[in-house]
């Protein structure tokens, strides 16, 4: 069973604690299995790769590694503040996630 996150693909969030606290950026990738997102240019890792033809030099590679989601908190674009998620049910049947502090949705309504 797939843990349901606070947070999507695209969702600018703040790393709220640990090594990288306090950097913001994008989701690239979200990691349901591992309750892990993996966020632009933070928790920067080295990889060792083997020549290949997609890697023709080898060496060494830097790629972003997973980060737990709990660790991350979306930014509100209503308020500007990193914040809780809230779900709220819509009169159509929708869930949409809401901010915490001021209300706002957080999910682009489409």
């Amino acid at each position: 069973m797939r843990a349901k996150l606070h947070v999507k693909k695209g969702d600018t969030v703040l790393v709220a604690s640990g090594k990288y606290k306090g950097q913001v950026g994008k989701v690239k990738a979200v990691l349901p299995k591992k309750g892990a997102v993996i966020v632009e240019g933070v928790n920067i890792v080295k990889k060792a790769v083997r020549v290949s033809p997609q890697y023709p030099q080898g060496g060494f590679v830097e790629q972003e590694a997973p980060l737990h989601a709990s660790k991350v908190r979306p930014i509100c674009p209503a308020c500007g503040k990193p914040t809780r998620v809230r779900r709220k049910l819509l009169e159509n049947g929708r869930k949409i996630r809401v901010c915490a502090k001021c209300g706002g949705a957080l999910d682009v309504e489409g």
